[in-house]
């Protein structure tokens, strides 16, 4: 059958359906996974709790990679930012949602592109967004694990303020963390979802730690109410007014990958409907439970020139040891947020290993035999979760070289990712939404013709915001090279694509 008459699958409703006993709802799986054009390969050893964990994991660790917002927005941004995120992501997350509902495949994006697309844009379509995707895997996965190593060296300085970390020391760290985390991914897979509900349950209890330690505390002062949820500067970043946005990032930054979770549909019974509720629950149950460790924070944060001093542009271990008053108080609640980043690290390099794996398997990648086999005894893509490990490794180089090209990489991921998500969605929004409307996990027109809306508009903005200069004037330790970097990636892949691809080897569903 050539491309141009190749039709998408059938609606999966019915074949899916869970059974009573685990071996016929395997024997569905199989046969909804044949349907979509893919043979089941991974263990689906997960449920719609420990999903919703993965990605409670991967947002609650993202909270203290990228504190910008602390550092030269104050509390405004920090609380109404938050908020008005919440908001804007969760339209985001139910829109995927209906796609993952209708295609419940680890391919994600890019196979929702290939499947929603006209046929002579289909290819190219799906192809595009399947590295726009990848990257947004990598770079993000690469910005949470060097700001874990980050926040070690942070907690160092705590008790040798003197001491300045050679960016070779801080590259030996991020290496250290990305062994560790590969061990864990790669051995430890029958154990995840139970380290995922683990992370959700010490998650809940180091954030109510933290909470009554910084009320209690408070060594720094207490900020009146007013000051409390409205302080607002916008003297140091030259945006004036507008650097309200720019403070929104760090939210923005949080839940960017809340489509990674797309990427473990194959590891879920029923993928069909447990996937879009987890997606649906995540930013709800999550964003609520930030607020109770951003407003501590806002009430008891000290002056701003003492914020601004922070060491390796950690500032939430230096506010700690304010509001604490001693080295020793920080560093407890400080190893609170290590072990929730450690358990992040984890969980969001599991996500990028299963789209790392998922885009080989369609032959996207340069030696895709290799990265898409899986390890039948520990039934995991070990040599997809060693080829995601290794392009961390050496992105990480780059810090040796400039610190400002490499914090580029954060933008790029969450560039990288909404570009991803906004694509489909499009395709879907132009024909109609007549594939999502007959998920079995769906809003329905009235309500997804308006959230599909503002997820493309904010992702746009988006998009924007993280491609501007967070402080102006610009030089060239303020420049933001995330546009250079993304386009870099892009050009990579449409020389892979030329190549490669249009010959007609890339395929999602055979």
């Amino acid at each position: 059958m050539s491309e141009s008459e190749k039709k998408p699958p059938p609606v999966v409703a019915d074949t899916n359906a869970a059974t009573a006993h685990d071996t016929e709802t395997d024997a569905g799986e199989s046969e909804v996974m044949n349907m979509l054009g893919y043979k089941a390969e991974l263990k689906r050893n997960r449920s719609m709790f420990t999903l919703l964990f993965q990605g409670l994991a991967i947002a609650a660790g993202r909270v203290i990679a990228d504190d910008d917002g602390v550092n030269r927005f104050r509390q405004l941004p920090m609380f109404l930012g938050w908020v008005v995120v919440l908001i804007l992501d969760q339209c985001i997350a139910m829109s995927l949602g209906e796609l993952i509902s209708r295609y419940p495949t680890s391919a994600g994006p890019y196979y929702w592109s290939f499947q929603l697309a006209p046929p002579r844009f289909r290819r190219v379509l799906s192809f595009v967004t399947g590295w726009t995707w990848l990257i947004g895997n990598w770079t993000i996965c690469l910005s949470v694990n060097f700001g874990f190593a980050s926040l070690v060296a942070a907690c160092v300085a705590l008790y040798h303020p003197e001491t300045i970390l050679e960016p070779w020391q801080l590259l030996l760290m991020f290496y250290a963390v990305c062994a560790i985390t590969f061990v864990v991914c790669a051995y430890g897979n029958r154990m995840l979802p139970v380290v995922d509900t683990v992370c959700a349950g010490f998650t809940a209890v180091a954030i109510l730690i933290t909470l009554v330690c910084l009320s209690v505390k408070a060594e720094a002062g207490r900020n009146s109410p007013a000051d409390t949820l409205g302080y607002y500067d916008t003297s140091l970043s030259g945006w004036g007014n507008f650097s309200f946005f720019i403070g929104m990032l760090p939210s923005a930054y949080v839940f960017s990958s809340i489509g990674m979770v797309s990427a473990m549909a194959e590891e879920v019974r029923d993928p069909a409907v447990k996937v879009p509720r987890a997606l649906a629950w995540c930013i709800p149950v999550g964003g609520i439970a930030g607020l109770f460790f951003i407003i501590p924070i806002c009430a008891t944060m000290p002056s701003l020139d003492y914020v601004l001093k922070a060491p390796v542009g950690q500032a939430v271990p230096h506010i700690f040891a304010a509001v604490m008053g001693s080295a020793s108080g920080a560093m407890g609640l400080t190893a609170l947020i290590l072990m929730i980043t450690f358990f992040c690290s984890i969980s969001i390099t599991v996500a990028a290993s299963r789209c790392t794996w998922a885009f080989a398997r369609d032959k996207a990648i340069p030696l895709s035999r290799i990265w898409s086999r899986v390890d039948e005894r520990h039934g995991v893509p070990i040599w997809a979760l060693a080829l995601t490990t290794v392009v961390q490794m050496l992105l990480g180089i780059i810090n040796l070289g400039s610190s400002s090209a490499f914090l580029a990489f954060v933008s790029v991921g969450v560039i990288s990712l909404a570009v991803s998500y906004a694509i489909p969605i499009i395709i879907s929004m132009w024909h109609r939404r007549r594939e999502v409307d007959g998920a079995r996990w769906t809003m329905g027109s009235k309500i997804g013709w308006p959230v599909n809306v503002i997820s493309v508009l904010w992702i746009a903005f988006e998009t924007i915001l993280f491609s501007m200069p967070q402080l102006l004037p610009v030089n060239e330790v303020s420049m933001n090279y995330a546009v250079v970097v993304f386009a870099g990636f892009m050009v990579l892949s449409g020389v892979w694509y030329a190549v490669y691809a249009h010959k007609g080897k890339f395929s999602p569903s055979f």
